[in-house]
């Protein structure tokens, strides 16, 4: 097969449209399909075709890619889309879609003859528009040549996890490295949050911590965000960062384990949302530890 592919993005916000950007632009043909098709429309610029259907979208595909909100809207859209592809097509299911969610959609690809990949990434929007993700990938050997190209255009780096997609490995490790990501970003929010409480100048705790083992470019780089009030466009949505919170909590209590920070987590970030954050950078949680809007 060539390593110029036909590749069908199904979900284009954030990230599905940065990575079906630079799928376009490492040469690849791109169809796009978005439920809200005004955020599929910039991508025609791009060179695109952006479908009205997941079934017009999907059509003659050799790899199907989708990035939607969760494991509920992968199954829905690709139930719609499946019955327009060949047998044998790669799916390469990035969805962070949780532990639960990912048997039923291997079966799925499997009852319509799909070769499914359960490939979520890491990175947020700068990272997916550089088409420097890390792609963590679990799937077959012998349709990896076909995927590659794919991987290659959106990520800097890819982790291969093991054989069978349907085990969820990949996404396995994906919740666990979001559930690091998500407490740092809840810790940075609640370190601003006490240091504007107690009078302490957020300057004087960088300063305390800098250069050791304590000190880190996320941190700044979440605290920047917060300090001086750019959390639109997000490189990560709250509501977003919310569902995932909510995936890894899941995961551990069917897994048997209690995780106290994640829950709380997680708590933190729903709060952030109802207060009318959703749409803003997850680093909006910050806003969760005051009963009002409070500025940083």
């Amino acid at each position: 097969m060539t390593d110029k592919l036909t590749v069908s993005v199904l979900g284009t916000g954030i990230m599905g449209a940065a990575m079906a950007r630079n799928l376009a632009r490492a040469g690849h043909t791109v169809r796009a399909w978005n439920r809200t098709r005004d955020k599929a429309e910039p991508l025609a610029d791009d060179g695109a075709w952006v479908a009205d259907t997941p079934a017009d979208a999907v059509r003659g595909a050799d790899v199907v890619l989708t990035m939607l909100y969760d494991g509920e809207a992968v199954l829905d859209v690709m139930r719609q889309a499946a019955p327009a592809l060949a047998e044998g097509t790669a799916w390469v299911q990035s969805t962070t879609a949780g532990v639960d969610a990912i048997s039923g959609l291997a079966t799925l690809a499997s009852e319509h003859g799909l070769v499914f990949y359960d490939a979520p990434v890491l990175g947020t929007r700068q990272p997916a528009e550089a088409g420097q993700l890390l792609v963590l990938a679990a799937g077959p050997q012998a349709g990896r040549d076909t995927v590659t190209p794919v991987f290659d255009a959106v990520g800097a780096r890819t982790v291969w996890t093991g054989e069978d997609g349907a085990q969820g490995s990949a996404t396995r490790l994906k919740l666990v490295a979001n559930s690091w990501v998500l407490a740092a970003t809840n810790a940075t929010g609640e370190v601003l949050a006490l240091a504007q409480a107690l009078g302490v100048d957020p300057q004087g705790f960088f300063d305390a911590i800098a250069g050791g083992p304590l000190d880190m470019g996320y941190l700044h780089a979440k605290a920047g965000l917060i300090l001086d009030g750019r959390l639109t466009p997000p490189a990560f949505a709250v509501s977003t960062a919310a569902k995932d919170a909510r995936l890894i909590v899941e995961a551990s209590r069917r897994a048997g384990i209690r995780l106290d920070v994640a829950e709380a987590g997680a708590a933190r970030l729903a709060r952030a949302a109802a207060q009318g954050h959703g749409e803003e950078d997850m680093a909006a949680a910050y806003y969760a530890s005051f009963d009002e809007d409070a500025d940083a």
